[in-house]
């Protein structure tokens, strides 16, 4: 499985952290304006999950496929969410995706970021541990690819 991207927004829609992998191709888009229209494809997406589910959901959203790629999404109880897109390509072996992003949530986040005294939780994540520890993570992953598939 590749991996392509993560982003994590806070609560408000802000984004926190992204990071690339082997992502080819750009959106074409500025940053920050990719940024808002995947908060606000998840807001929406989320929305509609919620209002026209025929049963209660624990969980709603937790993954969005097309044809060349695959979306998973995590959301914490404080409201941060974690978007990975991965290819489309999951090995029998690959782990759960949505269970990573719990990992990374847990292992990384909490211990770099909201146990560092110098990281405000609502500004983008500047700290260089975490970006470090994340990327050794992510690259140490045996699912974790370096080349995208034809």
């Amino acid at each position: 499985m590749t991996i392509f991207n993560l982003y994590i927004f806070d609560r408000n829609g802000t984004c926190l952290y992204y990071r690339e992998w082997n992502r080819t191709r750009q959106s074409g888009l500025a940053k920050e304006e990719e940024f808002k229209l995947m908060y606000g494809m998840l807001f929406s997406l989320k929305s509609f999950i919620t209002r026209m589910s025929p049963t209660d959901q624990k969980e709603g959203l937790l993954n969005l496929r097309t044809n060349q790629y695959k979306l998973h999404f995590y959301e914490t109880a404080t409201g941060l969410k974690f978007v990975m897109n991965t290819d489309i390509n999951e090995a029998a072996s690959a782990p759960n995706v949505t269970a990573l992003l719990h990992e990374i949530y847990q292992s990384i986040y909490v211990e770099f970021v909201v146990k560092n005294r110098l990281c405000a939780l609502d500004k983008p994540i500047e700290s260089e541990i975490f970006h470090r520890k994340l990327d050794d993570y992510i690259r140490g992953l045996p699912m974790f690819a370096t080349k995208t598939s034809s």
